[in-house]
């Protein structure tokens, strides 16, 4: 295992900037945004200029692009509103070979119009399913056509709101493009110790092969994001759980200050087996 971070944790000008900041944290990787870039999110086109400064930066500071964020809402109530996202999927996904990044981060949605995530009293509905499907049999085709992994992340606000509900996506679509990114911060808003355990254990024992990156944030006692190690999350049993489980990709933090970024990077290496090394 090795660590990394969300690219728009920082503020920066450049994104030489941006990756030596990660590089200074002590951060090995990054789950990169096109923000970060100046471009937006979602870009609808990437110049070849911008992907040759995203290479040079990733070389000169041995930083590897582990994922790249291409989200939009997969069960928009709006069928062009996933239309426009496709289009953006496939722009992102034609650069991911040029940036030698294996996976592309998405979310599995909500039927709420305006908020990606929050929820919706139908997100459980058999019609919110079946538009998941279609979306991510659309998504699973670009992504063979660029041989990119795509990544869905089990929210407890969006269509795939369990560990259950992402198994059950994976049984049934039966594609190997198809990964999961595990953060034990969304199965759960306010657990004890135990609850923790229990939640995150039955969730490695039905996802662990499938997951591609692991993701590290918190939640404080009521219930709130916090940054990693700063709340009631147990990081030595949970990256435990994930090396016992066989894991041994990637562990980004995200969600939380900039000022903050050394320290978790120093929580995770005293938490992380060491490993050989990362090629960026």
């Amino acid at each position: 295992m090795y660590s990394g971070i969300f690219s728009k944790t920082f503020a920066t000008a450049s994104v030489d900037e941006n990756f030596a900041l990660i590089k200074q944290c002590g951060f090995q990787a990054t789950q990169f945004n096109y923000a970060s870039a100046g471009l937006p999110s979602l870009p609808t086109a990437i110049p070849a200029s911008i992907l040759e400064e995203i290479n040079a930066a990733r070389i000169k500071h041995q930083i590897k692009i582990e994922a790249i964020s291409a989200t939009f809402n997969l069960t928009h109530p709006d069928p062009a509103m996933i239309a426009r996202g496709m289009a953006s999927l496939e722009v992102i996904a034609a650069s991911a070979a040029r940036l030698h990044c294996p996976l592309l981060t998405l979310c599995s949605g909500t039927l709420d119009a305006d908020d990606q995530w929050r929820a919706h009293p139908e997100n459980n509905s058999p019609a919110a399913w079946r538009t998941l499907l279609r979306s991510m049999e659309q998504a699973l085709a670009i992504a063979d056509q660029y041989q990119v992994n795509l990544g869905i992340e089990p929210e407890l606000a969006n269509i795939v709101n369990s560990a259950a509900r992402a198994r059950q996506l994976i049984d049934e679509l039966q594609h190997p493009r198809l990964k999961i990114i595990f953060d034990p911060a969304n199965l759960f808003e306010q657990a004890d110790a135990a609850q923790q355990q229990r939640v995150m254990g039955e969730a490695l024992d039905l996802l662990a092969p499938a997951i591609a990156i692991a993701h590290a944030k918190d939640r404080d006692a009521r219930g709130e994001f916090v940054t990693a190690g700063h709340g009631v999350l147990d990081y030595p049993w949970y990256i435990n759980a994930l090396h016992t489980a066989g894991f041994d990709g990637c562990v980004v933090t995200h969600g939380l200050p900039a000022d903050d970024a050394a320290g978790v990077s120093a929580l995770l290496a005293r938490l992380i087996p060491q490993s050989g090394g990362v090629h960026a």
